[in-house]
């Protein structure tokens, strides 16, 4: 089954599908420069919210390994920048900032070494180290999401969750990708996702390469599609989980959950363990990133609209209440979800049954 490569480690730099093209095009990039990653993530060149992660931990890095400091002690406030540039390309996605502290744990590791030569090897290291666990937790998260989809019928996810988003198989396509190996019988259908249009662009693409059946649906026909169409499950991704469930994900799919809970559809999320954010009590207090009003004035460069004010919050947040379970790669996380969250938090990597 076909799977996408967004973003690959390689002698030359780190080279990114450029997921704006899709699907008429497919073209990458190969970055040299972390403040170049730092601007392909801020221009989604990359986004996906472990994807993105992948993609700091890369930029960070690139920039220890070109970096022209001579010393550890020159070297430590460089680092801090390089680290201070990613953290500023996109607020709401919590693996971006997973991923920098992660980087910035090892860097304090390697540099009490004082052998500048190692530091950036082991920084490029971890950063590739990164990227293979992702794939792995896709993996374990397909496994345990795989035994909640309908033995055959409908499901619907939103956004582009797909291999395109973090680096292996997805997560919320990723849950659908093995339970269709698994021989369940799946038709997928596709919401475009305005005004950036991932399910229609990205997700449909993966999905039909994949092999995988689907109907693409504008976004307005959620709610017939959920009152008639017999509609088995939702799986979607996350960008950001609170303490108490709730759930930040790419603008519509609150509306999307409302409506699950209407028409009787289970509504499932599909996250890794470090899309948890335990330090914040609910879904208020996660912080939703504003993008330009061009993305939905304009479709691919052309004006759609006249010379209006547009809104465009990237993400809006689902209330736990609407969730029936979260899958991770350590378990699934079932309501009251401010003891299952912490317990999976705190549970060692587990191999999914």
């Amino acid at each position: 089954m076909y799977v996408a490569q967004p973003i690959e480690w390689t002698e030359r730099g780190v080279v990114m599908l450029d997921q704006r093209r899709l699907p008429a095009e497919e073209i990458s990039y190969t970055y040299t420069s972390y403040r170049d990653v730092a601007q392909a993530i801020r221009e989604m060149v990359i986004r996906g919210a472990p994807a993105i992660g992948v993609a700091a931990a890369m930029g960070i890095a690139l920039g220890v390994l070109h970096s022209a400091a001579e010393s550890v002690e020159a070297l430590r406030p460089e680092f801090a920048e390089i680290c201070d540039t990613m953290a500023r390309t996109r607020p709401t996605a919590v693996d971006l900032f997973w991923a920098i502290e992660r980087m910035k744990s090892r860097f304090a590791q390697l540099a009490a070494q004082s052998d500048l030569q190692k530091i950036k090897q082991g920084m490029v290291a971890e950063a590739r180290q990164i990227h293979l666990e992702k794939k792995a937790t896709d993996e374990a998260i397909g496994r345990f999401g795989a035994e909640f989809m309908p033995r055959q019928g409908q499901v619907m996810t939103q956004c582009n969750a797909g291999a395109l988003a973090t680096g292996g198989i997805g997560t919320a396509l990723g849950v659908i990708r093995v339970a269709v190996e698994q021989g369940r019988k799946l038709h997928v259908l596709v919401p475009e996702t305005r005004p950036y249009l991932q399910g229609a662009r990205l997700t449909a693409w993966e999905l039909h390469r994949g092999g995988i059946p689907l109907t693409l649906i504008t976004d307005n026909m959620v709610g017939h599609f959920l009152k008639t169409g017999k509609v088995g499950a939702i799986v979607t991704g996350a960008d950001r989980i609170a303490a108490n469930g709730d759930t930040a994900n790419k603008i519509g799919t609150y509306q999307i959950a409302v409506l699950a809970k209407e028409n009787n559809v289970p509504f499932y999320i599909a996250a890794p363990v470090s899309t948890f954010d335990l330090s914040i009590p609910d879904g208020d207090c996660i912080p939703i990133e504003e993008r330009t009003a061009a993305e939905v004035t304009h479709l691919q460069g052309v004006r759609i609209a006249p010379d209006v004010h547009a809104a465009h919050p990237a993400f809006d947040v689902t209330p736990a209440r609407y969730i029936a379970a979260i899958f991770t790669e350590r378990g699934v996380a079932r309501p009251p979800f401010t003891q299952s969250l912490p317990a999976l938090a705190a549970a060692p990597p587990a191999t999914a049954r």
